[in-house]
């Protein structure tokens, strides 16, 4: 019911109304002004949700990530039925739809398309999932260069291991997208706490080109799936046990075989 245009204010608290009101609307511009500021896609009105621009962004990279999805899948499955658990489906959408990255978006891919079995039910790649999202696509790149340069070998256990790589600190700059060695620092170390990277990884701080970065056997597989690999990880690295293989210089010592 609209109020009368002669309706008498007995207490007084009109133009305080008035007043909340404009102060309301003022501080939702003020925040709209800002996270527009910083959120790029983001709309210039939001009240206190990101709305309109920034759904229709994400849902541009959520189509983007099924396309990609999609041809990882036919190059692993070809024309065969198979499917992903849907937790796995709306965890990587969920969280691969922040990203716009194109060498990232290609991890969640390969982790949706790698995570699709006969059955279905397979919760696996979950695990690597909440790996994915714990990292910066700068981290994710440095650990990819890590992964596909380091010798890679099979250990006595039957596991994949790894030796080195050592980066140049220039080509880890190019790699994190940025010269910050603090930064970098913090981003290696952050690595190496998910378990991702090896307990003696770190940089070089006295020898600027001596930053071991090896990725544990936990990046190994992280990576192949993230590849869109399925299968067993050995075979994504190329990797048989000794047994399987001739005597020769390749085995460096029992049940393991060195590999580049």
């Amino acid at each position: 019911m609209s109020e009368p245009k002669n309706s008498f204010d007995v207490l007084g608290i009109k133009p305080l109304g008035d007043a909340a009101l404009v102060v309301t609307k003022a501080s939702t511009d003020g925040a709209g002004a800002f996270l527009s500021r910083i959120c790029l896609p983001a709309a210039e009105e939001f009240g206190f949700l990101l709305q309109d621009r920034v759904v229709a962004w994400r849902t541009e990279q959520r189509i983007k990530l099924t396309l990609r999805t999609e041809r990882k899948y036919r190059a692993a499955f070809g024309d065969a039925e198979r499917h992903a658990h849907p937790r796995l489906v709306a965890a990587v959408l969920e969280n691969g739809s922040w990203e716009d990255d194109d060498q990232v978006q290609e991890m969640w891919a390969g982790l949706l398309a790698s995570g699709c079995t006969a059955e279905g039910r397979s919760q696996d790649n979950l695990i690597f999932v909440g790996l994915l999202s714990s990292i910066t696509a700068s981290q994710a790149k440095v650990l990819a260069y890590a992964c596909q340069n380091a010798n890679k070998r099979l250990g006595a256990a039957g596991l994949p291991m790894a030796d080195g790589p050592v980066i140049p600190r220039q080509k880890l700059f190019e790699l994190f997208g940025s010269d910050d060695i603090y930064a970098l620092d913090v981003a290696v170390d952050h690595l190496r706490e998910l378990g991702l990277l090896a307990f003696a990884s770190g940089m070089g701080f006295h020898a600027p080109d001596n930053n071991q970065i090896e990725p544990s056997p936990l990046a190994l597989s992280f990576y192949a799936r993230c590849e869109g690999h399925v299968g067993s990880v050995l075979d994504f690295y190329g990797l048989r046990p000794a047994d399987d293989l001739p005597p020769g210089p390749e085995t460096d010592a029992p049940g393991t075989i060195a590999r580049t």
